[in-house]
């Protein structure tokens, strides 16, 4: 029997996915699933420009608003949710749609998982401790010395990855690369995938700009400050480091001004929208990409897709 369907929406930050998805949901048997490690968090709203209200009564999101910002959340959790979620979506005789641009959560899910040991507190605590005495500069060396590969993709003052690539060598005596390079099983679905992103990179530049001055309309320095003043929340904690919000922190800690804030914010998405086209464009050969400036031929492109697909089945 041929496997069920289900179908990628990927694209950087502010390229149109949510618009698109909402179109999608109006004429097409389709449940939204969100890829998000940022829409995961509750009380975070306008800095990760989650679907309001009458967006989500129009498309409702799985998958967003499941975790307090003191909580973490691993790829591997969001593989055992999304699976269950398509599960659930498949048995209703729907079809899931994965929308959403972290780009880990959908290789996690499309090609298995890693068998990555779990963090271990003490040995991070060691491996702090040493930093502490050495600096991260000696311990990024001796990431190179032991994985080289790792070390080569990991910039010397990236703290949190030379502290995980060092810890999985040391809890398990093989490296980084050897074990991601062990992949689990494959995803039980039959996929569609998309990409959507403007022509132009300006043209995406300038969204971001305008977005990033719109949250702040809308209150993003207050909706920090509210996390600010929980005595849980640190700067070092996976929801304080996305985009905006870390910026934010440093200003409402007096490490920068506000305009500066805005400013580094700002580049901070640029960098993350970068980096999300460059990995779709190292992706695979079978997304389908859709020009984020026509809207409607992005929506009939997947409409016509979907039906050759259902036709081949």
């Amino acid at each position: 029997m041929s496997k069920p369907l289900a179908i990628f929406l990927m694209g950087p930050t502010a390229s149109g996915k949510t618009d698109l998805a909402i179109q999608l949901r109006q004429t097409l048997p389709v449940e939204v699933i969100s890829v998000d490690s940022a829409l995961i968090y509750k009380g975070m709203d306008i800095g990760t420009a989650k679907p309001n209200q009458a967006e989500l009564a129009l498309a409702p999101h799985r998958l967003i608003d499941i975790l307090d910002p003191a909580e973490s959340y691993s790829v591997a959790n969001f593989r055992e949710d999304a699976l269950r979620e398509m599960a659930d979506i498949t048995a209703q005789g729907k079809i899931p749609l994965l929308v959403g641009g972290t780009m880990l959560y959908y290789k996690g899910l499309l090609d298995g998982l890693s068998p990555l040991p779990s963090a271990n507190t003490q040995i991070r605590a060691e491996i702090e401790a040493k930093a502490e005495k050495l600096g991260w500069d000696s311990l990024h060396q001796e990431l190179l010395n032991i994985d080289p590969i790792s070390a080569q993709r990991i910039n010397p003052n990236d703290s949190q990855r030379i502290n995980r690539a060092l810890e999985v060598f040391y809890l398990s005596g093989k490296t980084m690369t050897e074990l991601t390079a062990q992949q689990g099983e494959s995803i039980p679905y039959d996929i569609l995938q998309f990409a959507i992103a403007p022509q132009e990179r300006s043209v995406l530049h300038q969204r971001i700009e305008q977005r990033f001055h719109k949250m702040i309309e809308l209150g993003f320095e207050q909706e920090v400050q509210r996390l600010f003043k929980r005595q849980d929340l640190h700067p070092d904690l996976p929801s304080i480091r996305c985009v905006g919000y870390r910026q934010m922190w440093e200003y409402l800690a007096g490490e920068v001004s506000l305009d500066e804030a805005i400013y580094k914010g700002i580049c901070a998405t640029r960098q993350l929208a970068k980096r999300q086209i460059t990995w779709l464009r190292g992706w695979t050969s079978e997304v389908e990409w859709l020009d984020s400036l026509d809207p409607q031929g992005a929506y009939t492109k997947m409409i016509e897709n979907l039906a050759q697909k259902r036709n081949n089945l």
